[in-house]
């Protein structure tokens, strides 16, 4: 294949991704499903490599999807908040694991969790209240949505035992099924297009001007990171642990 036709291939396949991001991230409606979704991402990233001269800043593999509302105030992320790496593959886990031992020299525990697809959240709390809670967004700043936020009953307001004075911890947002099913029943009823999966239907969710009909839609969390300055372990697992302890479910 021609440099030329190699160079237009790389270039609609970013478009069309860049199409699919949109309509996942902003529009809260997708039209693919995550597999397949992934699977152009790696085929972008594998030709980018094979062919770095065609490499774009601003091609989708060099950022995450976007979040960003004019609706809400906006905070810079004090950590960068980007995309979880992800595989389909025993294979790749091998890889990952010995790559990372070998940089290491050592062996190391993997801590082992389930994968819930939700809306993306990072929560601040200082001196043991919950300060801000904040969207992905593009990764470098995202929407405040704190007050949402303080509507979901597993997600403490206040902490409680020896905790950090600042924190972020960094998590999902979830719809449990029920509640979507519930949902998409009103809409049914009521003649409106319905939501096309939980995760969107969090997310969007998020992103109502209404408190109150935050509450009513019965948002969960899950919580799987930690991040600070004075963190009480030095291990992640024993961090999440701690956290359990300030009322963290």
């Amino acid at each position: 294949m021609a440099n030329t036709d190699i160079e237009q291939q790389i270039i609609k396949l970013r478009k069309e991704i860049e199409a699919h991001n949109h309509a996942y991230y902003v529009d809260n409606n997708p039209t693919i499903s995550d597999f397949e979704f992934d699977m152009r991402l790696k085929q972008l990233e594998s030709m980018e490599k094979a062919y770095p001269q065609y490499f774009d800043k601003n091609s989708p593999t060099q950022r995450v999807g976007s979040d960003l509302t004019k609706n809400f105030k906006q905070i810079v992320h004090q950590y960068p908040m980007l995309s979880l790496a992800n595989t389909y593959s025993e294979g790749e886990v091998t890889e990952f694991y010995n790559r990372v031992r070998k940089s290491l020299n050592t062996d190391f525990d993997v801590v082992c969790e389930l994968k819930y697809d939700g809306a993306s959240i990072s929560l601040i709390y200082e001196n043991g209240e919950l300060a801000a809670a904040v969207t992905r967004g593009d990764g470098v700043r995202g929407d405040d949505v704190t007050a949402n936020i303080r509507t979901i009953q597993s997600i403490p307001i206040r902490l409680c035992g020896d905790f950090p004075s600042r924190f972020e911890i960094r998590g999902e947002v979830l719809m449990p099924f029920a509640v979507f099913d519930e949902l998409n029943r009103e809409k049914a009823e009521n003649g409106e297009p319905l939501f096309a999966n939980p995760r969107n239907a969090a997310s969007g969710t998020l992103k109502l001007q209404n408190p109150s009909e935050v509450a009513r839609r019965r948002l969960d969390s899950y919580l799987y990171y930690m991040l600070g300055e004075e963190l009480p372990a030095e291990t992640h697992y024993d961090n999440m642990m701690a956290a359990k302890t300030w009322g963290f479910k």
